[in-house]
This record gives structure tokens, sequence and C-alpha cells, in this order.
């Protein structure tokens, strides 16, 4: 017997040592009794055959002992030769097992992979489980969600990191500036505005502006400024009239009182005015050549900028920095973020029974594609173990966990050939002799 500490990993694996002790005792019984029974029919043969000439009636007791003696000794050799080789005789096509070990390895691979791997029963059996249940009831815990959050958490900024090493971040900038390159700037722009200036609401822009424009018409810096520029640029009208200041404002107030008129009528003439304004500069923006030279002119020269490139480096680093900092941080602002929304989602989707379907559907799919993928390797896998087995362990399991069923071969074979010698001798002590 082997030392425990020299039991190989496969002898581990195969063996349960206390349920491999009863059933080796069982089996060591069965062969006891088998073979005790075909010395009894050798015994019996031997005795039948010494009185059959004093009492002729012990022949049918020979014949049925001399046939059981030959089936018992069949079946003994058959039982035999699936594990060792008879008496350690290496007659051909026995040791069956030990022989046909790389046989048996593939033909056990490719019976699970053509019977337990084919798409069919692999759908049906994923259908049976419900995913999207697992997940929701997964997800709905907070404590779970708390736990994935963290892993979350402490993973993104290493993700960050690699990104930063790897030239992730370098090829998606690329990338990035190369998609803006192909943007139509003057197009885009018109449609924002058009979007901006649907239900008219421009024109609270264009109230903002009536405003502004009024407090700057009152301010008393901004008419000494004004007066000051018509006594430069009219110096006869100020020499003529003498009353500038006046006359100054009262243009001030006259204009403030249509400012004033204007942001009080919705329907002025002077807000139609402004909406034909943008009208006019949106078609302009949409289709004017003019228009988009000059867009794309300024959006390459904005992308050509190198402050661009340096304030891309710097919101990137206060990220990074930011995401370190709080992923270290007790009370994670991510974290709590994330475990909201975990939670949520498990919540959501245990509510929400198309949405579970379609998740079930999808792992179905995923993952059936995922097994018809990999089943040959399964296959292979499995055969490969087969044939890692040691020889003497794999013979000793099979033997201990079939060996008893199979010393009732050897009873059955006395009987039945017991029988067949009884009627053969009946037939020929009626009809041959």
């Amino acid at each position: 017997m082997k030392e425990p500490s020299k039991i190989s990993a496969d002898e581990r694996n195969f063996s349960d040592p206390a349920h491999d002790a009863l059933r080796l005792a069982a089996l060591r019984r069965t062969k006891f009794l088998a073979t005790a029974a075909l010395v009894v029919c050798v015994a019996v043969f031997v005795l039948a055959k010494m009185f059959e000439a004093r009492l002729p009636v012990l022949g049918f007791v020979a014949a049925f002992a001399e046939a059981a003696t030959i089936g018992g000794l069949a079946d003994w050799y058959a039982v035999v030769a699936l594990f060792r080789h008879p008496l350690g005789v290496p007659i051909p096509h026995t040791a069956i097992i030990p022989a046909n070990k790389d046989r048996i390895a593939d033909n056990l691979g490719r019976f699970i992979e053509v019977n337990f791997l084919a798409p069919e029963p692999v759908r049906a059996k994923l259908k049976e489980v419900d995913f999207a249940a697992l997940v929701a009831d997964w997800l709905s815990d907070a404590e779970r969600a708390r736990g994935l959050s963290s892993f979350v958490a402490r993973l993104v900024p290493k993700a960050l990191a690699a990104m930063q090493g790897s030239g992730l971040r370098d090829f998606v900038s690329e990338r990035l500036k190369e998609q803006l390159e192909k943007i139509e700037v003057a197009p885009l722009a018109a449609d924002l505005l058009s979007a901006f200036t649907a239900d008219r609401r421009h024109q609270k822009l264009f109230d903002q502006f009536t405003r502004v424009l009024g407090k700057f018409l009152s301010d008393e810096d901004a008419l000494a400024l004004m007066r000051e520029k018509i006594r430069q640029e009219l110096p006869t009208v100020f020499n003529m009239f003498k009353a500038d200041a006046f006359l100054l404002k009262k243009i001030v107030s006259s204009a403030d009182s249509l400012l004033e008129e204007v942001r009080r009528d919705p329907d002025h003439p002077m807000r139609a005015e402004f909406d034909r304004f943008i009208e006019r500069f949106i078609d302009q923006l949409r289709t004017s050549k003019d228009y988009a030279r000059r867009a794309e002119k300024l959006k390459r020269q904005f992308l050509a900028r190198p402050q661009l490139r340096d304030l891309a480096d710097d919101m990137w680093e206060s990220f990074r920095i930011f995401i370190e900092t709080d992923a270290a941080s007790e009370k994670s602002v991510i974290q709590q973020h994330l475990t909201g929304m975990f939670t949520e989602v498990g919540k959501h989707l245990a509510t929400d029974a198309q949405i579970r379907a379609d998740m079930n559907q999808g792992f179905v799919v995923a993952l059936s594609s995922f097994v018809e993928s990999q089943k040959s390797g399964v296959s292979g896998f499995i055969a490969e173990q087969v044939r890692r087995w040691d020889l003497v362990q794999l013979v000793r399991v099979i033997e201990i966990n079939v060996g008893r069923d199979l010393q009732y071969i050897r009873f059955n074979g006395m009987l039945v050939g017991g029988l067949a010698g009884l009627v053969l001798y009946t037939i020929e002590l009626l009809f041959l002799k």
C-alpha cells in the first residue's frame, strides 16, 4: 500500500477513502463467494462422476456441475480480461481497459462533445436558468452592490494608469481629432442655431440685448463719451446748436422709450426684423460656401493651437488625480454613486419583465455561442486528462465501482452454464442413446 505522502494527485482526485474501503470490502466478499461457488461446482462434478456408476441419477448432477464449472471459468476469464492479464499471462485481447486507455479517452471526449455539448441541449438547458433574476437579486442586495462598487472604484485608477502607460490616451486623442476634422462646422452651427431659435427662444436673447443697451444709454459716463465723440466728429453741429447735451438726452430718451416698447410688445416689427435676420444668417451658414470656408479655417486654427493639447493634458491630469484621491478616500463619492446605481439597476431589473427576458435571451445566445466555440477544446481537455490518469489507479477505481456487479456475471455464468449442461445431458439420454 502507498504511503499517504506518496499518493499521486490523480489518486487523490479519484479516491474517497471511506467509501472506497467499503466498496473494496464488498468486492472482495463477492469475489470470494464466486470463487467458492466455482470450487463447489468442481467438487460436485468430481463426486458425482465418482458415484455415477452406482447411482445413475448423479449423471444429471455431474452434467450440471460440469457445465457450471465451464461457464464460471469462462466468465471469470472475461471479467479478469477487462482489467488485467489472466494469471499474469499476456494473452492477446486481455487487459482491455489499460490497453485501450487512449481510445477510451478520445471516445469519452467525443461522447461528451456530441451528446452533452450539442447546440440544442445546451440552449435548452440555458433557457431553464433565469440569469436576469439572479443578477437582479445579487445587485439588489446593498452589501453586495457596495462590494462591487468598491471593486470597480479601486479598478478605475489602475485602468487610467494602464491607459496612460500604453499610449491609449494619445491614440484616442488623435482619433478624436481626426473625427473632429471631418465635421463640417458651418452646417452643424446652423443646425444648433435652428434648434435654439425653435419657438422663438432667441427673442429672450434679443430682450437681454435691449436691456443691456438701455443701461448703456442711461449711464452718465457713456453719455459724456458720446457728447465728446459728437464734438470731435461733428464740430459744426455742435457750434451751431450749442445744445448738444439737450439734444443727446432727447435722442437717448427716445431710444430708451423705443426699447421699452419693443420689450413690452411680443409682436413688435423690430422683433420680426430680428427673426428675419436670424433666419437669413442660419440659411447662409447652411448654404454659403464662403461661410463654410471661414468656419473650416477657424476650426483648423483652433485644433492646431498647442494650448488645446495643453488644456486636454491638464483636464486629463486633473481627472486622474480626482479619481485616485476619491478611490483612496473612505467616503468615496464614486463608490457611493456606483452603489446607488447598482442597487437601482437590480431593483429595476427585478420589476421589468421585458428587460429580464431580453437579458436572458442575450445570456443564452452568448453562453451557447461560447460553449459551441469551446466544446472541441473541452473534449480534448477531457481526453488529455484521461490519458494522464495512472493506469493502476484507473483500473483500481473502475474495478472498485463496477467490479462487484461484474462478479455476479460469474454466478450467472455458472447457473446458465449448469442449466444448459443439464438440458444437453437430458437430450443426450433421450435421443442419442
